[in-house]
């Protein structure tokens, strides 16, 4: 199993700035891919940013020029530095991962816990 523990989250004013960790952990044989989702209350769950195991990133349109994903490889961390936040960005920040755990095993998904982000205006 992998476990994702987010840190990182809490409450700012608009046009502040965040930065969100995961570390991963447990039994890791291959790290796919790691990213963010955030969801708001009554929207679903969204895709934010993504980066895959050459370092390839992706971000969804409404987060380009303002938030940066990165990963750590040796620790097995990724972040999402966040800046010039909005009100709009207020939703609950969960990360993601897709590994595998074993040579004999596919590719799965996890999650972690979430972590809150809430942007003042």
């Amino acid at each position: 199993q992998v476990q994702l523990v987010e840190s990182g989250g809490g409450l700012v004013q608009a046009g502040g700035s965040l930065r969100l960790s995961c570390v991963a952990s447990g039994r890791i044989y291959r790290i796919n891919n790691m990213g963010w989702f955030r969801q708001a209350p009554g929207k679903e769950r969204e895709l934010v940013a993504t980066i895959s195991n050459d370092g390839r990133t992706e971000l969804v349109d409404s987060v380009k020029g303002r938030f940066t994903i990165s990963a750590d490889t040796t620790k097995k961390t990724v972040y999402l530095q966040m800046n010039s936040l909005k009100a709009e960005d207020t939703a609950v920040y969960y990360c993601n991962g897709d590994f595998r755990t074993s040579i004999y095993r596919l590719s799965a998904a996890y999650w972690g816990q979430g972590t809150q982000v809430t942007v003042s205006s």
